[in-house]
């Protein structure tokens, strides 16, 4: 006897209810990419360079969800919802309807033995996705340099450290010819070294300051905006020319709420026009997209300082997307 009723599962997909969710969803979606793309349309641009976004294996994202589901202590213990919980595929198709032109990997080991498998996994996706630019990490861990260099030579174009979750001194002896070989290749590094959301041993301006020390020339986007210490790594831009600062999170709500930028450093932050480059940490952001690009514009530092954060910078840094 054949019985064709739906097995629990397919009635529940089908009901009305589950449809109008779906509806709703793809409705709030696709509203939220129009908006986007009028933000930069508005100001005459191709499309955004997003230098701060997260794609890593599916189990070490899953694991990284699990901790900001858990408000680990690297939160703040915060809540913190994750607004892009989708696979890899639809996550980057979610950047691309947004008009994101180029996009990162920003990934990164909290222990020794974990970045070479990390970069060896980049380099595929690199290979699969055109339109990331090709993002490596590294530890301080005897044969960093060997495979930052092989990294480098794999095509990588973008490193990324993080000193709050790995719990290390970037000024470390084992790093020092690793950040010798990315100075030398030109090749940027964007940095968690600022003490947000919660602070590290080893976070904040000065374990920075002493790597800025011995090499000067070495290419590091502060991510965050170096938050809560913005005064601190603004000083250090104005100081090193090749000092970058990425707007992740910044000055959105969230924010603003727990560690507000001083009003008195804008001028600065404006002074610095050309070595700001638009970042959003997505998909582990707890609000909309547009959002990070809403807070921006409310800044109010003109059309021509945004056109540059959000596109021109990391276009002339890294090259045409």
């Amino acid at each position: 006897m054949n019985d064709h009723r739906p097995a629990p599962a397919e009635a529940a997909s089908a009901s009305p209810a589950v449809n109008s969710s779906a509806r709703r969803s793809a409705e709030k979606a696709a509203e939220e990419a129009a908006e986007v793309r009028r933000f930069w349309g508005r100001l005459g641009l191709p499309g955004l360079i997003d230098v701060h976004t997260h794609f890593m294996p599916e189990r070490v994202l899953n694991k990284v969800w699990e901790y900001f589901d858990a408000r680990g202590p690297l939160t703040g213990g915060l809540a913190w919802p994750i607004s892009y919980r989708q696979r890899e595929a639809e996550r980057a198709a979610v950047l691309r309807r947004f008009g994101v032109r180029a996009f990162t990997a920003m990934l990164y080991p909290h222990k020794p033995g974990m970045a070479r498998w990390l970069n060896d996994w980049a380099a595929g996706f690199a290979r699969r996705t055109p339109d990331c630019l090709h993002t490596a990490t590294l530890f301080p861990e005897p044969g960093v340099e060997t495979y930052v260099r092989e990294a480098i030579e794999a095509g990588a174009r973008v490193f990324k450290a993080h000193v709050q979750v790995g719990a290390y001194d970037p000024a470390d002896e084992l790093l020092r010819p690793a950040w010798g070989v990315l100075a030398e290749a030109r090749v940027p590094v964007v940095i968690h070294c600022g003490s947000g959301p919660a602070p590290g041993k080893h976070t904040g301006p000065g374990p920075i300051a002493r790597v800025l020390a011995r090499h000067p020339r070495l290419r590091l986007i502060v991510a965050h905006l170096g938050m809560p210490e913005y005064e601190d790594f603004l000083g250090l831009a104005e100081r090193y020319r090749e000092i970058r600062l990425d707007t992740t999170m910044a000055f959105t709500d969230f924010t603003e709420a727990l560690t507000p930028f001083p009003r008195r450093a804008l001028p600065r932050l404006a002074a610095l026009g050309d070595r700001v480059l638009l970042g959003s940490d997505f998909p582990n952001i707890p609000y909309p997209y547009l959002h990070q690009l809403q807070a921006l514009e409310r800044l109010d530092l003109g059309e021509e300082w945004l056109r540059a954060v959000c596109h021109d910078n990391a276009a002339e840094l890294f090259g045409p997307a």
